[in-house]
């Protein structure tokens, strides 16, 4: 397995973490296990030299982002949404593939034009509550999703906002089975966003009782 991630330019591929460095050791951990190379910080010296962008979870996006006063919007940081909508921005711009990860996914709505529901109605099913909650997940056939975990698969969950309009280029591919969105892929870019952490999900992260999240992850840095 480990031998069928692709080379970019005869070198070891490069991942960016938009993250901070002791906030993110659950996506390192995941990504040391395959031939990459990887940095977490949110100021890279060029980050032209990455060839793949991972926006990780945490707190929540400033409502101002998306035209909306505070409605229940928790631990937002704006310095960190600057440092990632830059970040984004760069990626986009270049075409290189980006995965967005529970806040990643909010990130990648709001920057092409998508607006969050700052507290779900159902959030008490999907926030954290000391350990991630699980529930099913329902894939769009045709997806990404679809041909990595088929028409449903269970999921983990530990969020308690989720995403509203759609942005645009945006397409909705997975649904809770209260209609919380939990997948958006870009129609024409390389982008794909979850509101699950696949690198907490499947055996291999002790998390026995949801899909594995090593299959989105291998496909991630697959990509080209």
């Amino acid at each position: 397995m480990l031998k069928q991630i692709p080379a970019v330019y005869g070198k070891r591929m490069k991942i960016l973490i938009a993250g901070i460095p002791q906030n993110t050791q659950n996506y390192e951990r995941p990504l040391a296990c395959f031939p990459v190379s990887f940095y977490t910080g949110l100021a890279p010296s060029d980050p032209s030299d990455y060839d793949k962008l991972i926006l990780p979870g945490g707190g929540d996006i400033h409502p101002s982002r998306f035209g909306q006063s505070n409605q229940g919007s928790r631990d937002v940081d704006p310095a960190l949404d600057n440092a990632q909508f830059s970040l984004l921005d760069h990626f986009v711009r270049t075409g290189k593939p980006v995965l967005g990860i529970c806040r990643g996914i909010q990130i990648i709505n709001v920057y092409f034009g998508g607006d969050i529901i700052q507290n779900l109605s159902t959030c008490l099913l999907h926030q954290y509550n000391g350990k991630d909650q699980t529930h099913p997940a329902h894939t769009a056939p045709g997806s990404l999703l679809y041909k990595l975990y088929g028409s449903a698969c269970r999921v983990n969950s530990a969020h308690h906002q989720g995403c509203g309009r759609i942005g645009n280029g945006l397409t909705v591919t997975q649904k809770a089975p209260d209609g919380v969105i939990e997948a958006l892929e870009h129609t024409a870019k390389p982008i794909l966003g979850v509101q699950w952490h696949p690198e907490r999900m499947g055996p291999a992260f002790h998390q026995t009782d949801t899909a594995d999240g090593r299959k989105l992850i291998r496909h991630f840095l697959m990509q080209m």
